[in-house]
């Protein structure tokens, strides 16, 4: 890990000398209109603070000793005083920003920490769902539709994707249901941390819908029988599209009837689904939401939605734009990955023993699937520092991947360099781990 941590380092310093104009002081006060002294004196700064004067290999050289903790120790002029074993490490100081690395980095990291943390556990437990469903029921009208569904999500580009559901949802031409961008709203900052409602009445009609549209769903998906049940879904369908297509800013009967044969559909094929577990809590989410929107509908008294509320207002979007791709992605993985262990030899086997169905599935073929899961784990390690350039720049969110584009464009060597170095280390780490992992799922894999 060590060398090909240090061969990472050494590319990107390469590359970055070696374009042209190179990382010089000449170059960052280019474009600075500064008398022919002051020019002088900054430049001389310059050089004298990172060094630009020195050939690029002493560059690189001191850049890999101010990041190691142990090394030679500089005083003021630049010169060797003596060796510590613990110096400590340093990222250096920005060229664009003129602070320490280190701080920069630590405003940005849990903006996309908190994005990738809302996003993978949502699309690991939806896919695996998914994924294992489809593979059981192969060819069947769950596996076709999934299939079709995931296909569709896999080759909607992100950068459509979230312009759509900024135009469609945070547009005053037809909802303005979420903020555009951002993670809070400037009033967010003087507000209480939880919901606060001014009346208690209205907080009891708020849990009381909700849990009482949402047993309803469930009593709907559990207990009625499917004609019935798609009926209703139908009907409710037809009705919420009309009335979204009634509350958007043009209100156009056009855009109603689409709306309303849309979620008609939707409401319908969710109704009809065969796998159960998966139809009782999407219908019970949507009986919930039904109750929250009735409820604030006939809410008398006055509501603060409070900073956390309001940062999780601002984050549905983004999530969701986050997400979709590595649901798709993720889903078909399982799917094949499964579908070629439940016809594996073993598994046949074990169903002429007896065992049931069930344990042959989760006990045996699961687990021996989950080595291509633990391949695409490895890569969520780095992604977790790494941010989502496209998102975070759709939805203005100051994240680690519109840091790194920024300072790309900006020839900000420090800060490209460190987040260089910490994306590398923690790609080997995941690598790391998910060797780990490969012997811990599959007790033949050795590494003698």
């Amino acid at each position: 890990m060590v060398p090909t941590l240090l061969g990472i380092t050494l590319v990107v310093f390469a590359v970055m000398a070696a374009s042209p104009g190179g990382i010089t002081a000449q170059g960052l006060i280019e474009d600075m209109n500064l008398e022919p002294q002051a020019r002088q004196a900054l430049q001389e700064y310059y050089n004298k603070r990172y060094g630009l004067d020195l050939p690029v290999p002493m560059q690189y050289l001191r850049w890999l000793n101010n990041i190691s903790p142990a090394g030679f120790v500089l005083n003021d002029e630049n010169k060797i005083a003596g060796f510590s074993l613990w110096k400590g490490s340093d990222l250096g100081i920005s060229f664009r920003y003129g602070r320490p690395v280190s701080d920069i980095i630590f405003e940005r990291v849990p903006i996309t920490v908190l994005l990738n943390i809302l996003s993978i556990p949502l699309i690991y437990v939806i896919a695996i769902t998914i994924g294992v469903r489809a593979a059981t029921e192969r060819g069947g009208t769950f596996d076709m539709g999934s299939g079709l569904t995931m296909l569709t999500l896999w080759s909607l580009p992100t950068m459509l994707a979230g312009v759509l559901l900024i135009g469609f949802f945070a547009n005053e031409q037809y909802w303005r249901w979420f903020p555009t961008g951002g993670l809070n709203q400037r009033e967010a900052l003087d507000m209480v941390f939880m919901p606060h409602w001014s009346s208690v009445v209205d907080l009891g009609l708020l849990l009381l819908l909700s849990v009482i549209f949402m047993l309803l769903m469930l009593y709907l998906s559990l207990r009625v029988s499917r004609q019935w049940r798609v009926a209703v879904m139908v009907l409710l369908g037809l009705a919420s599209g009309a009335y979204m297509g009634l509350q958007s800013a043009s209100s156009s009967v056009f855009l109603c009837i689409v709306l309303a044969l849309v979620l008609g559909l939707l409401f319908g094929v969710c109704a009809l689904m065969s796998f159960r577990s998966f139809r009782s809590i999407l219908m019970g989410i949507g009986g919930a939401m039904l109750g929250v929107m009735l409820a604030v509908h006939f809410m008398q008294g006055e509501f603060v939605r409070g900073f956390l509320l309001d940062r999780v207002w601002h984050l549905v979007l983004p999530v969701l734009c986050l997400s979709y791709g590595g649901l798709a992605f993720l889903s078909k993985l399982t799917r094949t990955s499964v579908l070629e262990n439940l016809n594996a030899d073993y598994a046949r086997t074990a169903r002429a023993k007896g065992v049931t169905d069930s344990r042959v599935l989760w006990h045996h073929v699961f687990r021996n699937s989950l080595l291509p899961l633990i391949t695409v784990l490895a890569g969520l390690l780095p992604g977790l520092l790494a941010g989502s350039v496209i998102v975070e720049a759709i939805f203005s969110i100051d994240g680690m991947g519109k840091l790194a584009v920024e300072a790309v464009k900006n020839r900000d060597r420090e800060l490209v360099l460190s987040i260089t170095f910490i994306s590398g280390m923690l790609t080997l780490l995941g690598y790391l781990l998910a060797d780990i992992c490969y012997a811990v799922a599959d007790p033949r894999v050795n590494y003698e």
